[in-house]
């Protein structure tokens, strides 16, 4: 579960990491209260799941009263890779002295943490050179790596002492409330070497979700999941431009995993099960189509209780009435996968005889669009 900036912060709040004071609206009355509460001038922040937002003119900063409403009225009605923002949040603006990037993310191949820091906020942290990585214990940082962590970026005095908190405090929470990211960027220090988390990225593990009841409240189902699951189907809108089907959770998840590992970025994720119909199938495709970030759709499919002509004719079907109108890279196996074969020949839907040949060639048409 992907947590928006404001439910980040508030749980944040609750393990003792310093937030700004902030303010939520949804309408611009909102807005003003808020305004009055935190004083002017203030920083409006679109509430997203998507990334990218501040490249995308979607946080914007308020100098005067004046500016408030129309700056609140353009981010509300504002799209940023097809989505609108669910509330605005009115933050009030820190002095910033520098900035650092600080994450922790579940390691699963290690089945450990790793944190990231960086000397460097705001960047590109896959370009930053000047970081750091070490693998942390799910029950947590030591204070040695946290104080060893904290000399490599250069800190001291009182700005080593607020990071040593601010990551010990962090860890203990991504580690309590299974996260699979805790990410901050940027951490502000202050003049007075505290630090302040200006942003908050979460997401917590799905399959979790059940021990902590206290989360339920932040779940957020995207009119396009709830009409995959009135249809009989699971999906999850991801970030990226590939979409993955399967029939299958853990099907679907490797493949997630296997397709990352291929360079590419998973845009959906969804699963039709095991008692799929050309219909349904059809039904997660029209789905899909309306996701306007795809470029591609990947199908790993093993035919068992599901023939997998099913599938195929449900893909003509869809191309033949204009639902889709991006290349299927598909492995197909199982029940009839050889007829299925045939059927598809000549079409845009392209068939590997294993999943990698598959997520290579959808990974590599995706990258020539880009």
């Amino acid at each position: 579960m992907r947590l928006l900036e404001y439910q980040g912060k508030e749980l944040f709040d609750q393990y003792g990491i310093r937030v700004p004071r902030s303010h939520l609206a949804n309408n611009i009355t909102e807005a003003r209260e808020g305004a009055k509460k935190i004083g002017i001038p203030l920083v409006l922040k679109s509430q997203l799941t998507v990334g990218g937002r501040g490249k995308a003119g979607a946080i914007l900063k308020v100098k005067s009263q004046e500016e408030l409403e129309p700056k609140f009225t353009e981010l509300l009605h504002k799209e940023v890779k097809g989505e609108l923002p669910r509330g605005i949040l009115l933050e009030e603006m820190a002095p910033i002295k520098q900035e650092l990037y600080l994450s922790l993310f579940l390691n699963r191949s290690k089945r450990c943490y790793s944190l990231i820091a960086s000397a460097e906020g705001g960047v590109e942290i896959e370009s930053s050179g000047n970081k750091v990585v070490v693998d942390v214990p799910v029950d947590g940082i030591s204070m040695q790596t946290a104080e060893d962590t904290a000399a490599k970026l250069g800190l001291t005095g009182n700005a080593a002492v607020a990071f040593v908190d601010l990551a010990t405090k962090l860890s203990r929470f991504a580690s309590e409330k299974e996260a699979e990211l805790a990410e901050i960027n940027p951490v502000a220090i202050l003049g007075d070497g505290s630090m302040v988390a200006l942003d908050a990225k979460v997401i917590i593990d799905d399959n979790a979700m059940f021990r902590h009841p206290e989360l339920k409240k932040y779940e957020h189902v995207s009119a396009l999941e709830k009409q995959a699951e009135e249809s009989g189907f699971s999906l999850v809108e991801l970030e990226g431009n590939i979409a993955i089907l399967g029939n299958g959770a853990g099907l679907v998840m490797s493949t997630l995993d296997l397709v990352s590992d291929a360079g590419g970025k998973a845009g959906a994720f969804l699963d039709f099960g095991g008692k799929a119909t050309t219909e349904t199938i059809y039904e997660a495709l029209k789905v899909i189509s309306q996701i306007k970030h795809i470029d591609a759709i990947l199908v790993n499919l093993f035919g068992g209780i599901v023939k997998t002509t099913l599938v195929a004719q449900a893909i003509l079907d869809a191309y033949k009435n204009n639902v889709i109108n991006v290349p299927v890279f598909a492995r197909i196996s199982g029940a009839e996968s050889e007829k299925s074969r045939e059927m598809l020949q000549g079409s845009r839907a392209k068939l590997y005889p294993t999943v990698d040949e598959a997520i290579q060639a959808a990974v590599a048409a995706v990258g020539k669009k880009q």
